[in-house]
């Protein structure tokens, strides 16, 4: 399971119904988690990168350092799927998708992830599972990590 984590003063994602964009989640300040998942990808999987996610120390304390997690500073976490974490570039022009898990696989893991960060205190808003979605974000720093639940990078 990969994420790309941003930390944002403010996020939204719409999807686009009968020709206009409709808002399905907005947070404030907080965190924008894109969350890819791979085949393979187990429950432990999503367990591991929830606790990463939600007590990773990326807000600033007092003194400027990156000290204070998310339940920390009372923020609140928007997970927006994104199979596209697993697209494979190394070949060719055009990306291949088949790390990525089908919709079947990925959907429970998906919102065990989000049901995990929750369960720490965290507020989470979703964005809508295999939408073509427009996220909208101020990125905060900008501060913008990867993870991987294999630790791949």
């Amino acid at each position: 399971m990969r994420a790309v984590v941003q930390r944002v003063v403010q996020a939204s994602v719409s999807v686009v119904e009968a020709g206009a964009l409709r808002e399905v989640a907005r947070i404030g300040p907080g965190l924008l988690v894109l969350l890819g998942i791979r085949t393979d990808d187990t429950e432990a999987d999503a367990r591991y990168l929830a606790e990463k996610v939600a007590y990773l120390r990326v807000f600033e304390d007092e003194a400027g350092r990156l000290n204070r997690s998310l339940g920390d500073i009372r923020g609140s976490a928007l997970v927006v799927s994104n199979f596209t974490l697993y697209g494979d570039c190394r070949k060719g022009r055009r990306p291949s998708f088949t790390d990525a898990a089908p919709a079947d696989n990925a959907a429970p893991l998906y919102q065990l992830f989000g049901q995990q960060l929750a369960s720490t205190g965290i507020t989470v808003q979703y964005g809508a599972f295999g939408a073509h979605m427009h996220i909208l974000l101020v990125n905060d720093g900008p501060v913008t990590l990867l993870l991987d639940s294999r630790k791949e990078f």
